[in-house]
């Protein structure tokens, strides 16, 4: 019985350290340190910048994303766009070929066959590597369709290069200022963890230069550090931030980077998209799970803390169901009472009222965020066996945009 009083133990702390003890430890860690301050100014030479995009089925938004850069406070005789559409069938290879017709700056891709985000990406650094050099001073910019630009957020991302020791920063992805979200989805729900996301990436920048990994709307590196996503790879904005870590670069989030997108309001819709995330996140860790066996370092802490043990979240709460039930069968009346705690309050009971209290238009945040937070743990859960069965390629199909 002590082994099974341990194993339940140690899956709560896991769940407990990642969700509540790290982002403490982290906070602690990052009030003690200062910011980067090794920056560039707007009078500085600044660095040349291709932005790098893929694009399948964007019309609804990427004639605004297009003009989002093209206007961005940034020297426009050092912004380049490359854009490669992914063989899109609407009417996105025409919105991008009319301005690329009146905007120099933009260089577009139309692909004839589908290889899927990492390959686009692929492509496109070969060209603006081609067009612009490779070096220190190239700065990479990945970002996505529906991912919009406040004015000044190329020269917040770029200003952080002049640091030699820098390799990668992130941006501050926030809702819409005017977004109404709709009570009955989860907007509010996937906008309040990805507003913890990036205060605890902005910390980890702080603390140790290892932002882990950025949230893949837009992000800028060095060019010289990119390295091609191997084919199948689904998460390719965390294998292009560990190779960067792996050439000893450092990699941190800035605030005032602000950047603009809506959150999908679909809870089936978004448990595709996470779904899909998870089963890249199973490539990436065994891909780099080297990185972990340094368990004295920044990067393998923060790696474990703040991505391993979340991506096996689903597997603790299974193992803490499991073995309160056969604890409380078999030894002690207080395990099965926390079996059905956690059955009523978690798995099962809240998201059920949540349900019911929908359909009356009864809509209570708190039981949201936990429903939320059960269907991306069982998201989590479904992209650990696709992982499994095997990813045949990194093709994908976006979330709905909206405008």
């Amino acid at each position: 019985m002590i082994f099974l009083v341990s194993i339940l133990w140690l899956s709560v702390f896991g769940l407990i350290h990642s969700y509540v003890l790290y982002p403490l430890i982290l906070k602690v860690v990052a009030s003690r340190k200062s910011p980067n301050s090794c920056l560039y100014n707007k009078d500085s030479e600044l660095p040349e910048v291709s932005f790098l995009m893929s694009v399948y089925n964007e019309e609804a938004v990427i004639g605004q994303k297009l003009m989002s850069v093209l206007y961005s406070d940034y020297p426009k005789d050092k912004l380049n766009i490359f854009v490669g559409s992914d063989c899109s069938d609407d009417s996105t290879n025409k919105i991008v070929s009319d301005l690329a017709e009146v905007h120099p700056a933009i260089h577009f891709f139309p692909f004839s066959e589908r290889r899927g985000k990492p390959g686009v990406i692929n492509q496109l650094q070969l060209a603006a590597t081609d067009l612009c050099h490779t070096g220190q001073n190239h700065i990479f910019i990945i970002t996505d369709a529906n991912v919009m630009l406040s004015k000044d957020t190329v020269f917040h991302l770029v200003k952080h290069f002049k640091n030699q020791k820098i390799g990668l920063v992130d941006s501050n992805i926030q809702s819409p200022d005017n977004l109404t979200y709709d009570v009955n989805g989860i907007a509010a729900s996937e906008n309040s963890y990805i507003s913890k996301e990036v205060y605890i990436k902005n910390m980890e920048g702080v603390a140790w230069g290892r932002t882990m990994g950025p949230l893949g709307g837009c992000y800028a590196l060095r060019s010289n550090l990119f390295e091609a996503v191997p084919s199948g790879f689904l998460v390719d904005d965390f294998y292009i931030a560990m190779k960067v870590f792996e050439k000893g670069a450092l990699a941190v989030n800035d605030l005032d980077a602000l950047c603009f997108e809506s959150s999908p309001a679909d809870i089936s819709e978004e448990f595709r998209r996470k779904t899909r995330i998870s089963a890249g996140n199973f490539a990436n860790l065994s891909a780099f799970r080297h990185l972990l066996w340094h368990p004295f370092s920044s990067l393998a802490f923060a790696f474990f803390s703040h991505k391993v043990l979340r991506w096996y979240g689903p597997f603790f709460i299974l193992i803490s169901y499991l073995c309160a039930f056969i604890l409380g069968f078999v030894h002690n009346i207080f395990f099965y009472v926390c079996f059905f705690a956690m059955l009523s309050f978690g798995l099962f009971g809240i998201p059920v009222l949540d349900w019911l209290l929908k359909k009356i238009n009864l809509n209570l945040m708190v039981l949201r965020y936990i429903t939320y937070f059960n269907a991306m743990n069982l998201a989590l859960f479904n992209g650990f066996f696709k992982y499994l069965k095997g990813v045949q390629n990194g093709i994908w199909q976006p979330t709905k945009r909206d405008l």
